[in-house]
């Protein structure tokens, strides 16, 4: 085995490296890992279902308060007509989270899983983010433990990353006071991950961060990593500022470039050696940075994106088809391939 990338090294090749050269070395660490040279996406749509958050990011666009006129909570029948239309294009995947609704509790989203579960034996339920997860189990006054176990139990599959943001204090206190601490963020993965539900890592860039504080996130996702295995790809994204209350506090936030993406994005691939998928962005960076983003380490351009509220409502409307994707892969020699949750191959287009 290769020997691992310091915090130091790291922080060395944020600051430091050729471009070019970061984009070479993630390459070969991305070959080794994928020899096939297969690039894979998923078929999936992620159903928001609802606005309705008393956490109140400042980086974020997408929430509102309970009395706001255009609050909502998705009724089933409106949460069923998505997934039907998702089966209609061949998806197999929804991506479920919302905000964080000040009064539901576990049973509504057990009703709600199971519901979907057993009217879509065939859809896979990727759900609820930490901070949700945090949030139902103070709400209805049970551990985490026992939100994880009695969602699974309905049909959970699998949880996604979002929350991360960057996992330190000080950068959290900043940006999202009242969400939960990078410990905790951390401790509810490993949770999940010991009740063989697997999960996704995130990193949210661009704000009030140092490199320094990128290379503690980078590595608190590489130590759980090592201690558990649960984590199934790693998915990073710069921050969207329109309409955001972080963007009115701190106007002169530099917009950050695509050149610091892929930067950021080959480190990744560097450090995080124990995590075997690394998603392209394209939702925020568009399709050529996205593209670019498989030169530079990553091996999956996430999802089709069906729909998509959240970072729309900052202002990144990027949208791409199955048969753009399937382009963009084969146009710089690799081969797409239709993935599922696990990351298991579905389709290859040969």
């Amino acid at each position: 085995m290769q020997k691992r990338l310091t915090k130091e090294e790291a922080l060395t090749l944020i600051k430091n490296a050729d471009l070019k050269e970061l984009g070479r070395m993630a390459s070969a660490r991305k070959k080794e890992l994928h020899p096939k040279g297969i690039t894979t996406f998923v078929v999936d749509r992620n159903i928001n279902y609802t606005n309705i958050c008393w956490v109140d990011c400042k980086f974020c666009a997408f929430y509102r308060h309970e009395k706001d006129e255009d609050a909502y909570v998705l009724t089933f029948d409106e949460i069923d007509e998505k997934i039907d239309e998702l089966l209609e294009i061949g998806g197999t995947q929804i991506l479920f989270q919302g905000g964080v609704h000040p009064k539901l509790k576990i049973e509504w989203y057990e009703e709600l899983v199971d519901h979907i579960h057993t009217k879509y034996p065939q859809i896979t339920i990727h759900g609820f983010s930490s901070i949700e997860i945090d949030f139902i189990a103070k709400v209805s006054r049970i551990s985490v433990e026992e939100v994880l176990r009695r969602l699974k139990a309905k049909g959970l599959a699998s949880i996604p990353g979002a929350g991360a943001e960057i996992l330190n204090d000080r950068v959290r206190d900043i940006i999202a006071p009242r969400k939960i601490d990078a410990d905790v963020w951390v401790d509810i993965h490993r949770k999940a991950h010991k009740l063989g539900i697997k999960s996704t890592a995130t990193m949210m860039y661009g704000t009030v961060e140092s490199d320094e504080e990128i290379i503690e996130h980078f590595d608190m996702i590489r130590s759980l990593q090592d201690e558990t295995g649960g984590f199934r790809a790693f998915i990073m994204w710069s921050f969207q500022s329109q309409n955001t209350e972080l963007a009115r506090l701190i106007p002169n936030l530099p917009k950050p470039s695509s050149n610091r993406y892929l930067r950021l994005l080959a480190v990744a691939r560097l450090y995080l050696d124990n995590v075997r998928n690394l998603q392209s962005s394209w939702v925020t960076q568009g399709p050529y940075i996205g593209q670019m983003a498989l030169k530079f380490g990553a091996n999956d351009l996430g999802s089709t994106m069906m729909e998509e509220n959240v970072v729309r409502s900052a202002g990144a409307g990027f949208r791409m088809a199955k048969e753009e994707m399937i382009r963009l892969i084969r146009d710089i020699g690799e081969t797409p391939a239709i993935r599922d949750t696990a990351y298991n191959t579905l389709e290859v287009f040969e």
